[in-house]
Formats: C-alpha cells, structure tokens, sequence
C-alpha cells in the first residue's frame, strides 16, 4: 500500500474556507472513560464479552445500540448509556496542539461536528477545558449521523461555506466516510487508529498525521493553509 502523503504534500497547493473538527480522539482524549461506560452499560445489558466490550468510535450511539439490542429496548438503553457517560468524565483531556490550532483560527472559520449529545458534548468540553465553540453540530442535530455526509453538511452550512472548500480532521473511518459524502477534504489523526487502519479506509483521507500538534495552521486572504509542523 502506498504511503498516505502527510499534511504539507497533500495540501500543498490547497486553502480552505474552514476547519471542520471531530471531538472525540481528535480534539480531546475522552476513549478511557467512553470504554469504562460502554463496558458498563454492555454488562446491564447482558452483552457477552462485556469485559472488553469496545465501540465503533465516531458513530452515533443510537446507530450502535440498533444494531446490538431488539428495537424494543433501543430507547432504554440509549438513555442509560446517556446517563453513564455523562457522569463519568475523569480523565477526560485536550489532546497535544488542540489548543493552538483552535486559537490559530479565526471562529468564522472553524467548527465542531461531533457524534456526541449536546448534554455530552458540553460535558466533555468543560472536563477537558476545551471552550465552546460558536459551531457545535452534534447527534441531536441531523437526522442521520456518520457516516453519513449530514453531520458536515450543516457545519458548512452554519459556518456560510461550501463543503467542497472545508477541512475536516477526524479519528475514525465513519468519520472520514461522513466527510468525503459531504465532499470536503479529510486530514486523519491517529490515536484511535493507527496510520494504517487510517490509510486503509475506504474512502481513505487525503492525509494522516499523529495529531493536532504534527500541524500548522495559517490564516491569510485566501484562505486556511495547513502544513506539517
């Protein structure tokens, strides 16, 4: 498999209007405490493995729940998932470049598009120390989450820019196919995945980097550039 090319040669010659940004294994480390809730509720539930229960990250929990549990116990389990993952928020942390490249960027120019509630996604902001955002789309919002384009699609849309001239950094492959259905740009960071489960997507991202911190982000009159730190 040919090497995914980093962020300066994919980018090279391109600007963006916008930085669309995953939460969860991108902006902020919260993987530790989605593990211990999800085990927990796969225990309540009487999921076999339960133990070492792990989730599909970056897909909305409901989307996960329908294809585990009859339809019958969706909405309860749902909302006990809710619960638990909003009481347990310890460790919780920004990851490394998170915070300069949030700065770096004019709010005109950038977006959370999360798979999180937004009772969750406040919760796991304020834990983490990551301030909010003036564009936050999360789960409530768009009636079909990653991996289709709809999550993106609006973050576009609420930021005034066309999904074709937008740059979305994201951890996971349904994110990375919710980015590329919406036509923008996919710059993946590792941590989640590795670079090669990252590279091997379908649809693969343009580019993958280690994270936040592997990248440079500059603002000038035409636009966003991004390049390898």
């Amino acid at each position: 498999m040919p090497a995914t090319p980093t962020p300066g040669s994919a980018f090279a010659d391109r600007t963006f209007d916008a930085v669309l940004f995953d939460m969860d294994g991108t902006l902020i480390d919260s993987v530790p405490a989605v593990d211990r809730s999800w085990r927990r509720w796969a225990a309540e539930q009487g999921l076999p493995g339960a133990e070492d229960f792990t989730i599909q990250h970056g897909t909305p929990a409901r989307s996960l729940i329908a294809r585990l549990l009859p339809a019958d116990r969706v909405d309860a389990a749902y909302e006990r998932i809710q619960e638990l993952e909003l009481v347990d928020n310890e460790g919780v942390t920004m990851l490394a470049g998170t915070a300069d490249a949030l700065a770096t960027l004019p709010v005109e120019h950038q977006a959370i598009v999360t798979s999180c509630t937004r009772p969750l996604a406040e919760a796991r902001m304020a834990a983490s120390g990551l301030a909010a955002r003036s564009v936050v789309v999360t789960a409530e919002d768009v009636e079909h989450g990653k991996p289709a384009p709809d999550p993106f699609l609006l973050g576009a849309e609420r930021l005034g820019v066309d999904p074709a001239r937008c740059l979305v950094v994201e951890d996971a492959p349904a994110g990375i196919a919710s980015a590329r259905a919406a036509g923008c740009a996919v710059l993946a960071v590792t941590g989640t995945h590795s670079a090669a489960e990252l590279a091997g997507a379908s649809p693969a991202p343009d580019a993958v980097a280690t994270g936040l911190d592997a990248v440079r982000f500059a603002v000038g009159p035409d636009g966003v550039r991004v390049t390898d730190a």
